[in-house]
């Protein structure tokens, strides 16, 4: 870390130079060229600054910057001007300008500190022994007497100790310091957000309107149709029940056969809608009936047991669907010979877990069935993260913003 802060001090002064030099010479016409090189340069350094926190201080930073328009190619100025415009261009410069002494002042600590505490419990020792007989300087610790020579070992093992103790906190504060400007501000976040739920409510329109579509279809090219047909059969039994009993009684029987089926078909096409076991027993239950129509082993379990309550319906359906797709492709693409669902609730969020012991090397890829899923998330303002290592495991994580309701009291609970 320390060596890291030292490193980084050249590193932030050149690249300040270098970027004031390229905006300076845009007046000549270099810099439309010039600047925008210069300023990829800096991103990458920043995106690197960026891993170094994620990886080194837990601090995740995402990347704030605006996206490249079409045709803004580099020497171009409608890409100087996207620079220009762009206000994390500016935060970047800033962030060089503090970050130098900043990160030069921190690592020198750290390091002057490390090596006098190292010095004291190896050096000074050997070097005040080899002097005078256990008298002298050992560098920068004095030795005068032999109490000095037998408490030197044990400061500098202290000194040591709060070095590295130090050291990774040191590297936290740099990392909110890189936080505070290489991250998107608050407007930036906003903005992103906006654009995000406009992107996602034209999908749900465009989702709900399909959707629509397919149930008008359905209803139009089955029940519909069998219950015309079914018309028509009671219709001719009726003209024929008193001159040919026999005809009449066997268009009966196949009116009964086609209600049947209509009523099938209604059946399936309002499970599709919004499933009665989902109504009934709930996310959890609703997921163990799916997992009993399964071709193999699912584990369905919340991680305490139960949810302390049950989302909203909208949500609850969008979670079912989620991941009864999600297993879908488990059986169809993974090779798996088992797979799991987890529920669990925490920090106002539901999150489900759905793994399998397959393949691996799922991805959500346009026109994928996780694709899809990410969609139907993203309505609810939630997220979908692939864990999918070539070889497997495959753990896909879904995440739902909501507040979950009281659990409903039991008839055992309400008499007890």
């Amino acid at each position: 870390m320390a060596l890291v802060g030292i490193l980084s001090f050249p590193i932030h002064l050149f690249l300040v130079i270098l970027t004031v030099f390229s905006w300076l010479t845009t007046v000549l016409g270099v810099g439309l060229v010039f600047a925008p090189l210069v300023q990829l340069l800096v991103r990458a350094y920043a995106d690197a600054r960026r891993d170094l926190a994620r990886e080194w201080a837990g601090v995740e930073i995402p990347r704030p910057y605006r996206p490249r328009p079409a045709g803004a190619f580099i020497g171009s100025p409608r890409r100087w001007m996207w620079l220009v415009r762009d206000p994390a261009t500016w935060r970047d410069l800033l962030w060089l300008v503090g970050g130098a002494p900043l990160g030069l002042a921190g690592g020198l600590a750290g390091l002057i500190a490390l090596l006098y505490g190292v010095q004291g419990v190896v050096l000074v020792p050997v070097i005040a022994s080899a002097a005078s007989g256990y008298y002298g300087y050992g560098v920068t610790w004095p030795v005068d007497d032999l109490a000095d020579f037998l408490l030197v070992p044990p400061q500098g093992a202290l000194i040591t100790a709060g070095a590295l103790y130090c050291g990774p906190w040191l590297q936290w504060a740099l990392a909110r310091y890189d936080h505070s400007l290489l991250g998107p501000t608050r407007s930036a976040v906003l903005s992103v957000r906006v654009d995000r739920l406009t992107q996602t409510r034209t999908q749900v329109v465009d989702a709900q309107a399909a959707e629509l579509r397919r149930i008008e279809r359905d209803l139009h090219d089955g029940a519909q149709a069998r219950i015309v047909a079914l018309g028509m059969s009671l219709g001719m039994a009726e003209d024929l029940v008193r001159h040919d009993p026999d005809a009449a009684q066997a268009l009966i029987a196949e009116a009964r056969q086609a209600s049947t089926k209509a009523l099938a078909e209604l059946r399936l096409l309002v499970r599709g809608i919004h499933p009665p076991v989902l109504a009934e027993r709930g996310l959890l239950g609703g997921l163990r009936a799916l997992a009993l129509t399964l071709p193999l082993p699912v584990a369905v379990e919340a991680v305490d047991g139960e949810l302390p309550g049950r989302p909203p319906a909208p949500v609850e359906s969008a979670a079912y669907f989620a991941a009864a797709e999600a297993l879908a492709n488990v059986v169809k693409h993974s090779g798996a010979t088992a797979a799991w669902v987890s529920l669990t609730y925490f920090g106002g969020a539901l999150y489900v877990s759905v793994g399998d012991d397959g393949v691996g090397g799922a991805a959500a890829r346009a026109g994928s069935g996780l694709a899809g899923v990410e969609k139907r998330l993203a309505a609810f303002d939630g997220s979908l993260r692939v864990d999918s290592p070539p070889g497997g495991p495959t753990v896909l994580t879904m995440e739902l913003p909501c507040a979950l309701s009281s659990p409903k009291i039991s008839p055992s609970s309400a008499t007890g």
